[in-house]
């Protein structure tokens, strides 16, 4: 025992000795937002342009914006929220911001909760009804005569879980308003965010968009040789770590939160083997950490029925069974939603699943020939049995599945 306080003693104090690596590590998370955006400055212009009538009061346009993730949409949206909040304040302006991401949120009653905060109202945390809530934020809204501008991030998240009543009571607010006005600032994820609202909904929300494209080698290169200084010590990093990070994050999406992150872990990663800079060779090392730990964040965050689709694909897969088609993926399906006691998707449905298990890169999905017996789709996995298994064994539900010998493999066996 004595022997295992040592070894955290030594490792405490190695730290609070003070690293040889970082300055300030926090300049490389995601939530930090630097003072200088590069390669962004066409669309700090426009979306600038678009809320500075809120600064003599007039109401702005809705806007909806577009990109994946990494591409500069919440850095840049806060960046101009938090200028414009600061201008408004020099000047006196009613102007009110509220910051909200969906994902976080994951109800509209959340959602309502924290714009009523924004207004010094109190709600609480749940007991209400959401109609109630949404009375109490407007009649706070007409009692503070502001212009407030409502920014909601990852708003597909919610769209895709809940339906878009959030966005259809928020577009249809205005009409109720007497003194203060709602702008909406909506971050999708998701291009083709705009096939799930409703028409009416669509018509009022985008008044005008905006698309972020990914960043390109060079961009992303610029992007961390600005934050370098910011979260290093002098001479610590490599031309060719920076290189490597922004080649690597390019090669996947053009995303910048990807090339931060590399960046952050190999820096991690020297400082814990006492090396006094970061070279490639802690990037690559950093590369597969970040990627088992994105596999196994996926793995936990899946809904219960695709992680059965992909529980179903992970018994063929060890079993002496070759084939795995999606009927035979359905029928072992059905079988352990059985056992588990909730009622089964579907086969339509649990196919769209495996599609989007596929897309995410959690299966591999092909269309083979059968002749003339016509076409279908074989379905393997897309990772590693030992990180499913070591998922699904912490999961209470699932884990005792893990090791399931179902019935339906039995009678294909015979």
């Amino acid at each position: 025992m004595n022997g295992q306080k040592d070894i955290l003693e030594s490792v405490f104090g190695n730290f609070l000795r003070g690293s040889t690596i970082f300055r300030d590590r926090e300049a490389l998370r995601h939530d930090y937002v630097p003072g200088n955006l590069p390669h962004r400055e066409e669309h700090i212009r426009c979306l600038g342009e678009v809320l500075a009538p809120a600064l003599k009061g007039s109401r702005c346009s809705n806007i909806l914006i577009y990109g994946k993730t990494g591409t500069g949409k919440t850095a840049v949206m806060k960046f101009v929220l938090s200028k414009l909040a600061q201008k408004a304040q020099e000047l006196g302006s009613p102007v009110k911001v509220c910051y909200v991401n969906c994902r976080l949120a994951g109800t509209e009653y959340r959602v309502f909760s924290s714009l009523c905060s924004t207004l010094d109202v109190k709600v609480p945390f749940t007991g209400l009804a959401l109609g109630e809530v949404f009375d109490r934020f407007k009649k706070a809204l007409d009692k503070k005569e502001v212009l407030i501008i409502i920014a909601l991030d990852e708003i597909d998240a919610i769209i895709k879980n809940r339906g878009d009543i959030l966005l259809y009571e928020l577009t249809r607010i205005n009409e109720s308003l007497q003194t203060s006005k709602v702008t909406i600032l909506g971050i999708s994820n998701d291009l083709r965010f705009k096939e799930l609202l409703d028409p009416r909904v669509l018509s009022s929300l985008s008044d005008e968009e905006m698309v972020f494209r990914p960043y390109n080698a060079d961009e992303l290169q610029d992007i961390l040789q600005g934050r370098e200084h910011l979260a290093f010590e002098d001479s610590v990093l490599t031309d060719g770590a920076i290189k490597l990070c922004a080649a690597l994050a390019a090669a996947e999406h053009g995303d910048a939160r990807r090339a931060l992150d590399l960046l952050r872990v190999a820096g991690e990663v020297a400082e814990r083997a006492g090396d006094v800079c970061v070279s490639e060779n802690h990037v690559r090392t950093a590369q597969k950490r970040i990627e088992y730990d994105r596999i196994v964040e996926t793995l936990k965050s899946l809904p219960t029925h695709s992680k059965l689709v992909l529980l179903s694909v992970y018994l063929f897969s060890k079993s002496d069974v070759s084939r795995s088609i999606t009927g035979d993926i359905y029928n072992l399906y059905c079988e352990l939603c059985h056992q588990l006691g909730i009622t089964a998707l579907t086969q339509r449905r649990v196919s769209g699943l495996i599609n989007e298990l596929d897309i995410i890169g959690l299966l591999n999905s092909r269309v083979i020939s059968l002749g003339r017996y016509g076409r279908t789709k074989k379905t393997s996995l897309g990772i590693s049995h030992r990180v499913i298994k070591e998922v699904f064994l912490e999961d209470v539900r699932l884990s005792a599945m893990v090791d399931y010998a179902p019935a339906y493999l039995a009678s294909i066996r015979r």
